[in-house]
């Protein structure tokens, strides 16, 4: 996919946190599990390796995937005061605010059948649809992860090989980002060039699973405006570009931060060219 850079995570926070939340309350939660991502995200820099926690909540019919920084964001935002000036702008009291800093805003909904990927573009929250990966190639060779017994596949997926190692030891058909539906959770699942790496690092155990439910905002995935993958690739694109623009053309005035937007485009247009998204694919139909 089509990474948002920092400008554009200005962007989202300025808006994200005009927006009232809830707590899922309605799913419990069934398994929990952390992952690390190790990523070049820049082939300007290949020595430099992005690390990413991120977190895979499991219901009885769904698995929640998001980065662990952003969901804390999250609950930091909503307690950010915002006050209304006498002539309508919004004034956003963040100083002294620390928040944790994510590359990947989105959050992924993973069932048996199907994944449902969503994330904030400037004003609007989009979603798309994707059936899950069918053609994994099982392969008869098994290796112990961090004391879990796991089994190897391997699947070609939006331009990029991928290495995966399950465990029907813990029987979900779930894993990180959009990987799913081996017979058992993901343990870890690598491309062959080493760009992207996804490890389980951590999980909770069955005994304090009970009575929790899935600790996700509901804004993060309801009330979403369903569109394809193509038009959501597009529509981040443009927001990103300009995303003065897009605050220009909003019915919300931004009196805060423009400068600091500025200076973030100025970056994110050095970086562009050396760009190292996870797929591949989608980024080559982009103009």
């Amino acid at each position: 996919m089509y990474y948002c850079k920092k400008t554009f995570q200005l962007l989202a926070f300025f808006f994200s946190i005009l927006l009232f939340s809830q707590l899922n309350k309605k799913d419990s939660l069934r398994g929990e599990f952390i992952y690390v991502l190790k990523a070049k995200l820049n082939t300007l820099t290949p020595n430099n390796k992005h690390e990413e926690f991120f977190s895979l909540q499991i219901s009885d019919n769904y698995a929640f995937f998001a980065s662990l920084q952003s969901l804390k964001r999250d609950s930091i935002f909503q307690a950010i005061p915002i006050k209304t000036l006498e002539n309508g702008d919004r004034l956003l009291s963040s100083k002294g605010v620390s928040a944790p800093k994510t590359k990947f805003p989105y959050t992924i909904i993973q069932s048996g059948e199907s994944l449902q990927f969503f994330q904030r573009v400037a004003l609007s929250l989009l979603t798309y649809k994707e059936s899950i990966i069918k053609d994994w190639e099982l392969i008869n060779e098994t290796k112990i992860i961090n004391t879990i017994n796991c089994k190897k596949a391997k699947v070609t997926y939006k331009g990029r090989n991928w290495i995966a190692w399950y465990s029907t030891e813990i029987p979900f058909p779930y894993g990180p980002y959009k990987f799913s539906g081996l017979p058992g959770l993901i343990v870890k699942i690598t491309e062959d060039k080493g760009d992207y790496d996804f490890e389980l690092v951590k999980s909770t155990p069955n005994s304090k699973l009970k009575g929790k439910l899935v600790n996700i905002y509901e804004n993060r995935y309801t009330n979403a405006v369903e569109t394809t993958q193509s038009k959501f690739e597009e529509a981040l694109k443009n927001a990103t570009d300009n995303p003065l623009g897009v605050i220009a053309n909003s019915d919300t005035n931004i009196i805060q931060g423009q400068e600091i937007i500025r200076n973030k485009q100025k970056e994110r247009e050095k970086n562009k060219d050396g760009e190292n998204p996870i797929e591949l694919d989608n980024q080559k139909k982009l103009p």
